[in-house]
């Protein structure tokens, strides 16, 4: 099993074609400050264009919490976006540019989930609260163990969260009347109402299982050619945003060149046949 150093997260290869990617600050919860927002980014770019990685699988270590979301000490401080210190930014306008520049950040960190070409599974235990419920959002998959407990919990501490989950919740659920609900209360709410408003796929009695669940979908995904999966989720994405008509135009155009791959031949031969195909690095 490989593994790749950083310092806020733990980054594993224990099967072919898989990553494991842990949120790895189990002493605070995996509370999430600026550098690990930092470097999640730089965990999924470099995912996103590794060969030798078909899946990421996203949990978070310890047995406590997948994440209790932003970490208050740091919120607290004075001189944070939340506590500016008195002699500064005495402009409110310089003072907005630079909450701006900072926000544009964060929002550039959480979208390396979603933007990664490879397909991202998430696995959720104990507590996701707050950002982590962002961090869950730009996943492709999630699923969770039986004890979660969700919340979207910005609106507690007086502001509304711009980093996320406000733009993604509402296209990920089929209730707006939810996403409403459990936004503006900032409410908790567990496994069971996340499986039945459609936020996560699946329950699992224990992490254990949510993440002997997250593998095995992973290795699915790993058998199948790469440019197939990430193709669809590259169209899926594209298409959510846009008229039908627009991802109808958009997915003839791409697929009239990535049609043309091996991978297509080597499938059918496998189908025919009822062998398991072997494809190529993409």
């Amino acid at each position: 099993m490989s593994e790749n150093i950083y310092t806020y997260f733990r980054v594993t290869v224990p099967e072919p074609w898989i990553a494991h990617v842990e949120i790895h600050r189990p002493d605070q919860l995996n509370a999430i400050i600026p550098e690990l927002w930092l470097e999640l980014r730089t965990v999924f770019d470099r995912l996103s264009i590794d060969p030798s990685v078909r899946a990421v699988i996203f949990s978070g270590s310890g047995e406590r919490a997948f994440s209790v979301g932003i970490d208050l000490k740091w919120v607290s401080k004075e001189g944070s976006p939340f506590i500016p210190r008195s002699d500064e930014y005495a402009d409110p306008a310089r003072r907005a540019a630079a909450l701006r520049l900072w926000g544009v950040e964060f929002q550039e960190c959480i979208t390396s989930i979603e933007k990664c070409q490879k397909p991202v599974i998430c696995v959720l235990h104990g507590f996701a609260l707050g950002a982590a419920a962002d961090f869950c959002a730009a996943a492709d998959v999630r699923i969770c163990s039986k004890g979660t407990i969700f919340c979207v919990k910005e609106v507690d501490i007086g502001i509304a969260s711009d980093i996320g989950i406000l733009a993604r919740l509402p296209k990920v659920v089929g209730s707006y009347t939810w996403v409403k609900d459990v936004t503006m209360t900032g409410r908790n709410f567990d496994a069971d109402e996340a499986r039945r408003e459609g936020f996560v796929s699946s329950v699992l009695p224990t992490k254990k299982d949510a993440l002997a669940e997250a593998f095995k979908m992973a290795r699915t995904l790993s058998e199948k050619s790469p440019v197939a999966v990430q193709t669809v989720k590259h169209f899926l994405d594209y298409s959510r945003d846009r008229t039908v008509a627009d991802g109808l135009q958009y997915q003839l155009a791409y697929n009239t060149a990535v049609i043309q791959t091996n991978d297509v031949p080597v499938a059918i031969r496998a189908l025919v046949s009822k062998k398991v195909p072997t494809f190529e690095k993409l």
